[in-house]
């Protein structure tokens, strides 16, 4: 069934807002393609095509709380996105997160409820991992 909508979550593990997302998607009927980004990688012409498809720019999709750790530059306005694309790539941590593209399109599922926008179809309700009670039914 998943193969005819099939869904990719770029996903962290170590992300709580990654985690219910990758849960609402399996809650929600699918088998998701999971790409643990931290361990491939990116390259510059998926980055390039995730952030055509969501609509986002390197600088919306960038990791702000990462960046002031990794290169404080990296928020400066001047900073033209080719330089914070060639950063992403050079540290995946840099991209936010969680993204995920299905056949309605691609977006940044933050906040976590934002997946479902991408889905055909959704569980009535679901448990965050903090207790947070969503109802969608």
């Amino acid at each position: 069934m998943s193969d005819a909508f099939p869904v990719t979550v770029f996903h962290n593990p170590a992300c709580g807002t990654s985690r219910n997302v990758l849960a609402m998607v399996e809650a929600s009927g699918y088998q998701p393609e999971v790409v643990e980004y931290l361990q491939t990688g990116w390259t510059a012409g998926q980055l390039g095509d995730l952030f055509l498809e969501a609509g986002l720019s390197p600088r919306e999709a960038l990791r702000e709380k990462e960046a002031v750790a990794i290169n404080p530059a990296l928020l400066d306005a001047a900073t033209p996105d080719e330089a914070i694309l060639a950063a992403m790539i050079a540290h995946p941590v840099l991209v936010n997160r969680p993204i995920v593209r299905t056949p309605r399109g691609a977006a940044m599922c933050r906040p976590s409820e934002k997946v479902f926008d991408l889905l055909d179809r959704r569980p009535d309700r679901f448990v965050k991992e903090d207790g947070e009670v969503v109802e969608l039914g």
